[in-house]
């Protein structure tokens, strides 16, 4: 039964992971005024009016794209759903463990640099998100869960 609403669940926290790439999680100024946007994928500086990446952080692309093919995996796990179950809350707390990652990596881009509200980027919020749509997920499988031990006790 993959036309169920956690396919939709797990679908979008998939494409906001992913939506990581395209969105910076900080923007700052650093003491030579030149602007620094930091992404999953490294640092990007304005250096001469053309967008350069000055640092990257290819351990973090990688989990990255690892914790958003997990929920598109648990997707096809659709018969189990006791595991799907397991491997979202697993996932829950990947993205956890990952947020700190990328408040740690910013921490040493950033230095001594203190932030305001302007500095943070869309996707500070993607992986609040992406625990949402996962949560989200979780309540649909449960509730199958309970219609189909219905079903079987009706017959």
């Amino acid at each position: 039964m993959i036309q169920r609403i956690q396919t939709v669940w797990l679908f979008l926290t998939t494409t906001v992971i992913f939506a990581l790439f395209l969105f910076p999680y900080l923007q700052i100024l650093n003491a030579a005024g030149t602007a620094k946007a930091i992404k999953v994928t490294g640092v990007y500086e304005n250096v001469g009016g053309q967008v350069v990446q000055t640092n990257g952080f290819m351990a973090l692309t990688i989990a990255t794209v690892i914790l958003g093919l997990i929920p598109f995996i648990i997707i096809f796990f659709f018969k189990d759903r006791k595991l799907q179950i397991k491997l979202s809350y697993l996932n829950i707390v990947l993205v956890l463990a990952f947020s700190f990652w990328l408040a740690q990596t910013s921490k040493e881009v950033i230095g001594d640099i203190s932030l305001q509200l302007q500095n943070y980027g869309i996707g500070v919020i993607l992986p609040c998100l992406a625990i949402l749509f996962l949560i989200l997920a979780i309540r649909a499988i449960r509730n199958d869960e309970k219609l189909i031990k219905s079903a079987e006790r009706l017959r």
